[in-house]
């Protein structure tokens, strides 16, 4: 258990892949001497699956009979196929990467030559969110009325746009989708127009939460944390989780931007590292603000709202994780 959750968190830091990892139901139809060199686990997404092959063995593998085996399995699964090992030498790693074997070490590496493509496109199709879902304007405006305003069952839509930057058309369109879903229902009062939740804020964000997705649209690394947060950016991922709860700081701090601050020349000019470094950051670009706007002054030092945090972390397959998501609860507005 220790293992796939640390393989399915590192697969997520680095590619953005969030899928589970389950043991491979189709071990024991193999040869015996594969079974008894590797464990099988599944990685799986509707129906695409790569398969992980765990060296379960203190002693690793010749490296000669390595490629010949990974082969086998292969053409005896006729699945994708990736090494897995907790250490590796540097020449060991050297030659996997010349007989372009995928393979990983959680916390450490990965090497996926196409596969790492193939999947990130592929899980990104998976978890892009189905016609019924809002969006990210609708989302945003949804969290907002529930931060700002969870006494009140009213609210005006176009002051808000205004607050978050969005168009008349947006106010429409959010307008739209959100009595179209029976969330709200419209309320004329002369020109203005607003909106009605006559559900409490807690049953209004139970219903609405199946349509909502995660903000985050791209997750990377990048060197070096100097000076980075001259912009006063907020917290997210982890770092904002343990911002709000008793969760551990994690190695590297998470900071989150929205589509129009990431196109700025401070963040052009580094470069992505393919896995966390000592030195390095988590970079999220989010598709709304990350700090949303609730009539005071944004502290220095803060963290991305409670609700969109959830939805930011709500595939996270860590039992720590899935306790701390349990304690946010008690920063939602209700």
């Amino acid at each position: 258990m220790r293992f796939q959750k640390e393989v399915q968190n590192y697969l997520r830091d680095t590619l953005g892949i969030q899928a589970p990892i389950r043991t491979w139901i189709g071990t024991a139809k193999l040869p015996y001497y594969l079974q008894d060199e590797f464990e099988l686990y599944e990685l799986k997404a509707k129906d695409y699956a790569i398969l992980l092959a765990v060296n379960h063995k203190r002693k690793a593998p010749k490296l000669s009979s390595l490629r010949e085996r990974l082969d086998q399995l292969r053409s005896l699964t006729n699945r994708p196929i990736v090494y897995v090992t907790a250490a590796m030498a540097s020449f060991e790693r050297k030659r996997l990467i010349e007989q372009k074997i995928p393979f990983i070490v959680p916390g450490n590496q990965l090497y996926l030559p196409d596969l790492g493509i193939d999947l990130r496109e592929y899980f990104r199709q998976v978890g892009r969110a189905s016609q019924n879902s809002f969006s990210p304007a609708t989302q945003a405006m949804v969290i907002q009325a529930l931060l700002s305003k969870p006494t009140q069952n009213a609210w005006h839509p176009a002051a808000m746009a205004s607050e978050l930057g969005y168009t008349a058309m947006t106010v429409s369109r959010v307008v739209n989708e959100l009595t179209g879903a029976n969330i709200a229902s419209l309320d004329r009062r002369g020109r203005a127009r607003w909106l009605l939740m006559e559900r409490p804020p807690m049953e209004t964000w139970e219903l609405v939460r199946p349509q909502l997705r995660s903000p985050v649209k791209r997750q990377f690394w990048m060197p070096g944390e100097t000076n980075i947060n001259d912009d006063h950016l907020p917290l997210a991922g982890l770092s904002a989780l343990a911002h709000y709860t008793k969760l551990a700081d994690p190695p590297q701090i998470a900071y989150a931007v929205n589509s129009a601050q990431f196109k700025a020349p401070r963040f052009k000019k580094r470069m992505e590292t393919p896995e966390p470094l000592p030195d390095s950051f988590q970079l999220q670009v989010w598709s709304y603000a990350p700090i949303l706007p609730l009539g005071h002054k944004t502290p220095a030092r803060s963290a991305v709202d409670p609700l969109s945090l959830s939805l930011s972390l709500q595939d996270a397959a860590d039992d720590r994780i899935e306790l701390a998501l349990e304690e946010l609860k008690e920063h939602f507005p209700w």
